[in-house]
This record gives structure tokens, C-alpha cells and sequence, in this order.
């Protein structure tokens, strides 16, 4: 029996060394493979899962389809309130939703305007630094514009009017 084992264990490790990396690939994917025992255990489970799942949604569909039956005369007779009840609850949550939604927004931009006036640098801060130095610029230029235009223009209004 050891003889036979270590005759073995001589042939896997010749065949091994020899083997393209394919081949023990296939190898590590065979060993790891289930046998028909697991394999029927999983079919047997996932068939017994869908059958339940199917079961359920059959009873779910006839309870829905009953509860229809059952209710629908109560929902025609009362549906004249229900729809301005709908409304104002639809209305209601909407502006509860905008607020909350309004809310965080206040609170992020705070959040990102404080960290981004105390120097930690909140994600886009070099964007807006790139902004207010382009204003500057722009101001500057015009500034410079106006500097160099504001005189002769000062002159072409005196030529317009000699007294003045």
C-alpha cells in the first residue's frame, strides 16, 4: 500500500514538473469540482427554494386578486375622497422631500465654505482659487483699460465742448 502510494505520489510529481501551467490550472479546477453527491444536494435545494417561492407567489397573487373583489365596491363608493386625501399627502411629502433635500444642501455648501475659509482645502477649492485670480485679472485689466482710455476720453469731451 505505501509502496503503491509512493509509486503514485513519484508519477503526480513527474507529471507535475512536466505540466504546462493549462494543464495544472485544469487540474486545480478539477479537484475543486463537486462530486454528484454536492451536485444533487444543490439541484434538490434550489428546486425545493423555487417550488416554495412559487407557491408563495401564487397565494400572494390570489389573496391580491381576492382582496380586489372583496374591496373594490368600498373603493369606487369612497373615491371621491380619496383622490383629494392622495393629493394632499403627494403634496405634503413632496415639500417634506424638497426640504430635506434643501437642508442637506445648506448644510454641505456650509460645511465646504467653512473648511474651505479655514485652509483645509475641500475638494474644488484650487477650482474657485482659479476663478477669483481670473476675476482679478479681468478686473485688472479693465481697470488698466480704462486708465489708459479715460484720458482720451477726457480729451475728446473737452474738444465736444471748449467750455467745459
Amino acid at each position: 500500500m505505501a509502496e503503491r502510494n509512493a509509486t503514485q505520489h513519484q508519477l503526480t510529481s513527474r507529471t507535475n514538473r512536466n505540466a504546462s501551467p493549462a494543464s495544472t490550472f485544469v487540474q486545480k479546477i478539477q479537484s475543486h469540482a463537486p462530486n454528484t453527491t454536492h451536485l444533487l444536494g444543490f439541484l434538490i435545494l434550489f428546486f425545493v427554494s423555487a417550488s416554495i417561492l412559487l407557491i408563495l407567489t401564487g397565494i400572494t397573487l390570489t389573496a391580491t386578486v381576492f382582496g380586489f373583489i372583496f374591496f373594490l365596491p368600498l373603493i369606487i363608493v369612497s373615491s371621491p375622497v380619496w383622490f383629494p386625501i392622495c393629493a394632499l399627502l403627494f403634496l405634503a411629502a413632496a415639500g417634506f422631500l424638497s426640504a430635506c433635500g434643501f437642508g442637506v444642501a445648506v448644510v454641505a455648501g456650509s460645511t465646504w465654505m467653512y473648511r474651505y475659509f479655514r485652509g483645509m482645502h475641500p475638494p474644488g477649492s484650487d477650482r474657485v482659487d482659479s476663478a477669483r485670480s481670473r476675476i482679478y485679472d479681468t478686473a485688472s485689466h479693465v481697470k488698466d483699460y480704462a486708465i489708459e482710455y479715460g484720458g482720451y476720453l477726457q480729451s475728446k469731451v473737452k474738444d465736444a465742448a471748449p467750455g467745459a
